[in-house]
């Protein structure tokens, strides 16, 4: 079992910066794959970004060239940095780990709200 825990959410203006974190506890870290997705109002849920164990990185499309994904495996977190925030990066950002134990798992956050609006 494996339990996620985000912070970092709030309200922010257009153009500035935020960053994420999300820690993980439990079992079968070791060789995840970890990343962020979010859900705005009335859409579906969307991959942000996600990192493998390896440091292999994939983005959306929206925010490829503004946010980056890292990863301290020693602190079991992983951080989305997020810069030139636009109104339509506000969603609940929810943290994914896909783990690689005697099966594979997948276990998502509470979620953390991000608003971007003047």
């Amino acid at each position: 079992q494996v339990h996620l825990v985000e912070s970092g959410g709030g309200l922010v203006q257009p153009g500035r910066s935020l960053r994420l974190s999300c820690v993980a506890s439990g079992s079968d870290l070791s060789g995840s794959t970890m990343g962020w997705y979010r859900q705005a109002s009335g859409k579906e849920r969307e991959l942000v970004a996600g990192i493998t164990s390896g440091g292999s990185t994939v983005f959306g499309d929206s925010v490829k060239g503004r946010f980056a994904i890292s990863r301290d495996d020693e602190q079991n977190t992983v951080y989305l940095q997020m810069n030139s925030l636009r109104p339509d990066d506000t969603a609940t950002y929810y943290c994914h780990i896909m783990t690689y134990g005697a099966s594979r798992r997948e276990y998502w956050g509470q979620g953390t709200q991000v608003t971007v609006s003047s």
